[in-house]
């Protein structure tokens, strides 16, 4: 018999996405309303893995009063870190090599010890392959979708995404009327790792003449020849919009530094040599603009919200109902849960037949292929 829950914690792992307070709230309140204490662990596992970085402990109770109020708020008061996953964690050996180790047993001991029944975790890819992991040992898990770049498989959307792509649209909106009036190619560079739903949502959205998504290998021939013919028809700038992951057709992706142990590739630099290669190809003044990390930050848009709020408490009551390893997820039918053997190492990319696709070429737009 399943061993009733009285302790839950909640993590939140990987890049930050507007919409994490707002789980993290709505977790605590759902969990205290069955009478469960809640405890929040700082930076994904390093407040379990590295307690004395923490003056106030790694692990902290939260209540009411911590989390009230903080549903608006970009970020995530528990702390993040996309470094350390504790299933392969670096660490410097005597002769300075780096090699990995698996700490995640250590994560365990720590739940028995301190005797929490559950954990809920929040995060991408990343964070629900160790989530899973973790799982697979025994202990009581349920995840919770997040990344603003949409990419995760099984559910409809991921909570962030809405903010970022609105943020985005708002920024093409204002470099129309700047590129217009210097008559100017603009290229605009997006994040979204190795898929393209920011820059395809965002870009038809906000009137963008070419987007370059990983999905299409893009020759920069094509897009040259859009501009030439904007410019044939009396239109004298361009607005190019670049995801972070977009590769050349012949695969050449931007890096701004390799992968290493520990660490992930960090993708950058693509809109930097489109702009330069656009400026050679059609003589115009061409001006690069990287959004970065402002997709990240403020306050989550309503959809947001409600649907972090939604998936907060759905993981609450899918832990109450009995279900470990799982993923909480969003499609046509409301907040359902998948198994998370079914989520971790998929990514969800741009299918060629979506229709949010297939609108863009029908209005013209060109995806450099």
């Amino acid at each position: 018999m399943t061993k009733p829950i009285k302790r839950i914690a909640v993590n939140t792992g990987g890049g930050d996405a507007p919409g994490l307070n707002a789980v993290i709230q709505s977790v605590m309140i759902a969990a205290h309303n069955r009478g469960w204490d809640c405890f929040g662990i700082r930076d994904g596992f390093n407040g379990i893995l590295f307690p004395e970085r923490y003056s106030e402990g790694g692990v902290a109770r939260l209540t009411r009063e911590r989390v009230r109020g903080i549903g608006h708020l970009g970020g995530t008061i528990l702390g993040t870190t996309n470094k350390g996953n504790p299933l392969h964690f670096p660490i410097t050996m005597p002769d300075g090599t780096v090699r990995e180790v698996d700490r995640s047993d250590e994560i365990l001991t720590y739940f028995a010890t301190h005797e929490i029944d559950a954990l809920v975790s929040i995060g991408g890819d990343g964070s629900l392959t160790i989530a899973n992991a973790l799982h697979q040992k025994g202990l009581r898990v349920v995840g919770v979708p997040k990344t603003i770049d949409n990419d995760l498989d099984k559910t409809f959307t991921t909570f962030g995404f809405d903010t970022a792509v609105g943020f985005a649209t708002e920024c093409l909106d204002r470099l129309h009327t700047t590129a217009e009036s210097h008559q100017r190619v603009m290229v605009v560079e997006v994040m979204g790792r190795y898929a393209g739903w920011i820059a395809l949502h965002a870009g038809i959205a906000g009137n963008a003449h070419a987007i370059l998504i990983p999905e299409i290998g893009f020759d920069l021939e094509k897009v040259t020849a859009k501009i030439r013919e904007r410019e044939a028809a009396g239109s004298q700038y361009s607005i190019v919009l670049v995801a972070e992951g977009a590769q050349a057709k012949d695969g050449h992706r931007e890096v701004l530094a390799p992968a290493e142990v520990g660490h992930a590739e960090r993708l950058g630099g693509i809109g930097e040599s489109i702009g330069h290669a656009l400026a050679r190809s059609t003589g115009k003044e061409t001006r690069v603009v990287v959004l970065g990390h402002l997709l990240r930050g403020g306050s989550p848009t309503s959809f947001d919200r409600l649907a972090a709020l939604r998936f907060g408490a759905a993981a609450v009551r899918a832990l109450d109902a009995g279900h470990s390893g799982v993923m909480v997820s969003l499609g046509s039918d409301g907040v359902s849960h998948v198994g998370l053997e079914e989520v971790a190492g998929h990514i969800r990319n741009v299918p060629m037949g979506c229709d949010t696709l297939q609108t863009g070429r029908d209005l013209g737009i060109c995806f450099g292929d």
